[in-house]
């Protein structure tokens, strides 16, 4: 062992001059070679003249210019060193604020500043006339959908604030002269300067919208809070929503998009809730047992005609013990036959014919005064269902058929029926608490467990985290903050209608939707609250004017569309409804919102992603946006 490791030792001693004599080759052989390529690249490099461009920072072998810097390298001149100016001398200018940039998503032409595309008129003249078809929906084909941002008109402004609002407008915001020519001696609008008059006027209430109201009033309670949610067929410019709201009631105004212009666009306008709509072949995009109260005032609905198919969709949507209110022919046509221009005669059996659907319905009749009768629908069907079988009138619809199913789902003239109850005084459904209590009670449709997945510990949840929410999202968007910038808001996927119940003391309304492709339909619930709010998919555009809403929220809209349809579609539509200057708030996956904002960016929004109430760990995130200021630009008229 010994003699091996002594053997070993003189071996190696033995290497070590070699492997050192090795190593110094290398070593050498490795300098001369960098040496070699570091003088030949030097050399090839090497320029007779280098100029250095002060603007652009950029090196070249051209002669120099007199704007650029010189350095000549030879033996008989110094190197001097430069003094270099880093400041920019090519400035972009921002766009005026009144041009939209330019991008993929460019601006739409100056003529489509009212454009509503499943309510517009060329493509309507498609449609049947029969029943008024061609006034319902009729969204546009994808290859016809565009992909463009409307514009404001030359000279938009923002609204008036409210309660201002709901006696004026500016006329270049809603440029139409039409109504006040057309209803000059009815008093709907007036023109005065750059701005619209609303005198509260309308063809039936001559001495104001306020005073019929007041009249409805003498004959039934408006003031104990039971009557809160109301809807307004054929509504002209919805001054009787308008004066309904001083009241604490809340109505949606509904009329098509007609010969009378821009009636809706003049209502939203106006600060009052309302949509594009007709009772035509389908039914009107709202559950049932919704309203509190109906109402028509001379709206030229043919009620007895067609086996009163439209009288009995009012009844799908009143409440049990609901009103209808029916003003103008053939009411009072006792009176007012010459001026109607109508023989006694059809206006007689006009009545009559109404008054059939109405018993066949079971309603009664609570009285006619004057120029106003009402109708109050029963609280459940018990007696109803007794006579079904005696006299074989209107029967009752399938129980297969969904009441609450609003969404392209035609009419029928069978009677939609109330749930069952115990006894003859025991409300359909459930009774609803009174106004505002009944805005935080449990809902019927919850207590009752129609509703299936959400409890009452769910919902005074969800009402007690949107108070919350609220409060965070007004740290985040000083507009919302500030009372009275805003007016109309819209909450594109309002589930239990949490965040319209937050802001019920602002000076504010909310149009909730439930996307039809929600997993649970909780439209009814939001009714039963005292809110209101209508059926919307999002792959299609909402039945309302551009520049409808000050304020938008969605929550985990683009979640729930993601596989649907696009989301820059979605996004243009969103572009399209709201106000220059009005403001968005969407909460989602921050990798969905990343997407959004790079949308964002393009349709000129000032779009920033913040952080979740809960902190910045939260993968769910806030994206807040401003829509900026800008029209189309100034015609030869303006």
């Amino acid at each position: 062992m010994n003699i091996n490791f002594k053997t070993l030792l003189h071996t190696f001693k033995s290497k070590i001059p070699n492997i050192l004599l090795t190593n110094l080759y290398f070593i050498t052989f490795a300098f001369f070679l960098c040496t070699f390529f570091y003088f030949l690249a030097l050399w090839h490099h090497y320029p007779s003249t280098t100029v250095i461009s002060a603007a652009g920072y950029s090196t070249t072998t051209s002669q120099p210019s007199t704007s650029s810097i010189c350095f000549h390298h030879n033996n008989n001149s110094a190197i001097t060193t430069p003094s270099l100016d880093f400041t920019a001398t090519h400035h972009l200018p921002d766009p005026p604020l009144k041009t939209a940039r330019v991008s993929h998503l460019p601006p739409c032409e100056p003529s489509l500043y009212e454009y509503t595309p499943c309510e517009d008129q060329k493509r309507s003249l498609r449609f049947s006339r029969k029943k008024l078809i061609y006034r319902e929906r009729h969204c546009p084909l994808p290859e016809e959908t565009l992909r463009c941002r409307i514009p404001a008109p030359f000279g938009y402004r923002l609204p008036l604030r409210w309660p201002e609002s709901r006696d004026g407008a500016w006329y270049a915001n809603v440029p139409h002269k039409e109504l006040t020519v057309e209803k000059k001696n009815q008093n709907w609008v007036r023109f005065n300067g750059n701005r619209f008059r609303f005198p509260g006027g309308g063809t039936m209430f001559p001495r104001g919208a306020n005073a019929y109201v007041d009249d409805i009033g003498k004959l039934i309670n408006l003031k104990d809070g039971s009557i809160r949610t109301a809807i307004d067929t054929g509504c002209g410019v919805a001054s009787w929503g308008a004066y309904l709201l001083s009241r604490n009631i809340l109505t949606v105004s509904v009329a098509p998009r007609d010969t009378h212009e821009a009636q809706v666009q003049f209502a939203l306008e106006r600060g009052v809730p309302a949509l594009i709509g007709i009772l035509a072949s389908i039914r009107l995009p709202y559950p049932s047992r919704a309203f509190d109260m109906a109402h028509c005032s001379r709206c030229l609905i043919p009620w007895g005609q067609d086996d009163g198919i439209y009288l009995t969709e009012v009844d799908r949507l009143l409440r049990p013990g609901g009103y209808w209110i029916l003003s103008g022919p053939p009411i009072n046509w006792q009176k007012h036959w010459k001026g109607w221009e109508r023989t006694r005669e059809s206006l007689n059996d006009e009545q009559d014919a109404i008054e059939n659907v109405a018993k066949s319905l079971c309603w009664k009749k609570l009285v006619q005064k004057g120029d106003l009768a009402i109708w109050q629908k029963p609280t459940n069907h018990m007696h109803c269902k007794v006579k079904r079988k005696i006299f074989k009138t209107r029967p009752f619809c399938e129980e297969a058929q969904d009441p609450d199913m609003a969404w392209y789902t035609k009419l029928d003239t069978c009677l939609t029926p109330l749930p069952d109850v115990n006894n003859v005084k025991e409300v359909a459904g459930g009774e609803i608490s009174k106004w505002p209590k009944r805005l935080t009670s449990i809902p019927p449709r919850i207590s009752g467990e129609s509703l299936k997945g959400i409890t009452p510990e769910m919902f005074k949840e969800n009402t007690e985290l949107w108070k919350k929410r609220e409060s965070y999202y007004k740290t985040l968007d000083s507009q919302l903050a500030e009372t009275g910038r805003y007016r109309n808001l819209l909450d594109m996927n309002s589930y239990l209608g949490g965040f319209a119940a937050a802001l019920v003391d602002d000076p504010v309304w909310v149009m909730n939707i439930v996307p039809v492709e929600a997993e649970i339909n909780t439209l009814g619930v939001i009714y039963e609250r005292g809110l209101i709010g209508t059926y919307q998919n999002w792959c299609e555009a909402m039945s309302t004017y551009p520049r409808t809403y000050d304020f938008i929220h969605g929550d985990s809209v683009f979640s729930l569309y993601q596989h649907r349809c696009s989301m820059e579609n979605i996004l243009l539509e969103m572009d399209r409804i709201l106000r220059p200057q009005g403001s968005v708030i969407l909460r989602d996956n921050v990798d969905v919102l990343t997407k959004v904002k790079s949308i964002a960016d393009e349709m000129q929004w000032d779009a920033k992603i913040r952080d979740h109430e809960e902190g910045p760990y939260q993968k769910e995130k806030i994206l807040v946006a401003v829509k900026q200021y800008w029209t189309a630009p100034p015609t030869e008229q303006n």
